[in-house]
């Protein structure tokens, strides 16, 4: 059977399962650090792929077994498991058993993740986005009294993650109860621009974010009043300014699977530092670093990410590197400002690449937890907000 989400982009497979491949599902899922749901997406789409026939499957003893697909693709399987002649149970445990043959684990451990958020428009969310996606990430979904929430959270739960405000307006630092770093203290520019003269651990500059729905998983790399001088420090800088941050950063990444950046509203050095930075590594899965791109359902924000896309294309050619859209956030969307926000909302949309992770309205739990300096998961775990933020953990992994 399948019944449509709340948000109506998901579906959910109920079918039935051999203990011994969904066990071999879960372990390789783990092993390759990917959503079980994704999983069976990629293997659900290889099996319709595939021409050969498959071998059969033992599926005597098989179990119940539920995931969630993309809107559309579990009647598409349906219909290809009829043409082939086989059942619904079989064709999954083929699917599934194709899946684990043909993403084999690896020795190595999985990359640190790299998400940069931003937009070189002001006012769009990206903080928001920043501080609920991170902790969407790093989040326990077993403290939440909500089967919503442990629904729709991130598989690739208890992840250590580490924000880091990259913005020199140091609101992501803000919103959390913390002061930017003061003007000649060691911070994240001092280690961009003078690591050689850097006394103190990038590490031991990060903050824990202190809450048991994240444990010890969390923390910030918080501003530095000296952000604002960092494009004109670029311009002076000896080395490969486009790799600064990744040369400040990349110490850190062996104690975080996710780094996730809250980039200035510019299109300078900085944030050319911060796409570079977030580019797709020689070797790393596609999708598994890369921009999202928070945005309001209006025109000027459709200018302010051409102008972005135009910045990103531009690097991308000068440095022969990839660089992943992995999604856009439609944020502060109401649908009572009439046409103008209608019309856009459909206009992101149908975009199609990148896709639209998230409309998420204009309610009152993200202000009411940055007046209050609480992370908004911790202040309102089963908010829609919330929720959302969990949505869009859950569609990167």
């Amino acid at each position: 059977m399948a019944s449509p989400t709340s948000g109506g982009e998901r579906e959910k497979l109920v079918s039935k399962l051999p203990a011994s491949l969904r066990q071999a599902l879960k372990v390789r899922s783990a092993q390759l650090n990917t959503d079980v749901q994704n999983a069976v997406t990629a293997g659900i789409r290889a099996w319709r792929d595939h021409q050969e026939p498959l071998p059969h499957v033992d599926t005597a003893g098989a179990e119940s077994f539920g995931t969630w697909l993309p809107e559309g693709l579990y009647d598409d399987f349906k219909t290809d498991c009829a043409a082939r002649g086989v059942s619904y149970i079989q064709g999954l445990a083929q699917a599934v058993a194709l899946w684990i043959e043909q993403n084999p684990a690896s020795d190595q451990p999985a990359p640190t993740r790299r998400l940069i958020v931003c937009n070189q428009k002001g006012g769009v969310g990206k903080t928001a986005v920043t501080a609920g996606l991170a902790q969407a990430l790093a989040e326990d979904p077993q403290q939440s009294t909500s089967t919503q929430a442990v629904a729709q959270a991130a598989a690739r739960l208890g992840l250590r993650v580490l924000m880091v405000d990259y913005d020199p307006q140091g609101h992501l630092s803000h919103q959390l109860g913390l002061k930017a770093v003061p003007a000649g203290e060691e911070s994240l520019i001092t280690h961009m621009l003078n690591r050689e003269q850097a006394r103190t651990s990038l590490i031991d500059l990060t903050v824990g974010i202190e809450d048991e729905r994240f444990g010890d998983r969390l923390r910030i790399l918080p501003a530095a009043f000296d952000a604002f001088l960092l494009d004109s420090g670029l311009t002076m800088f000896r080395g490969p300014r486009h790799a600064a941050l990744e040369r400040a950063l990349a110490p850190l990444e062996e104690h975080f699977d996710v780094i996730v950046v809250d980039s200035p509203p510019s299109l300078g050095l900085a944030m050319d530092a911060a796409i570079y930075y977030g580019r797709l590594r020689d070797g790393e899965k596609p999708g598994s670093s890369g921009l999202i791109i928070p945005v309001e359902a209006e025109d000027t924000s459709a200018q302010a990410y051409g102008m972005l896309i135009n910045q990103v294309g531009s690097l991308a050619t000068d440095y022969e590197i990839e660089v992943e859209q992995l999604g856009l956030v439609v944020n502060k969307f109401d649908s009572r400002r009439g046409y103008i926000a209608t019309s856009s909302l459909d206009k992101w949309k149908s975009l199609g690449a990148p896709p639209v992770l998230a409309v998420i309205g204009d309610l009152k739990e993200q202000r009411e937890a940055v007046r209050l300096q609480r992370a908004l998961l911790a202040y309102s775990p089963e908010s829609d907000q919330a929720h959302h933020m969990r949505e869009i953990a859950r569609r990167l992994a």
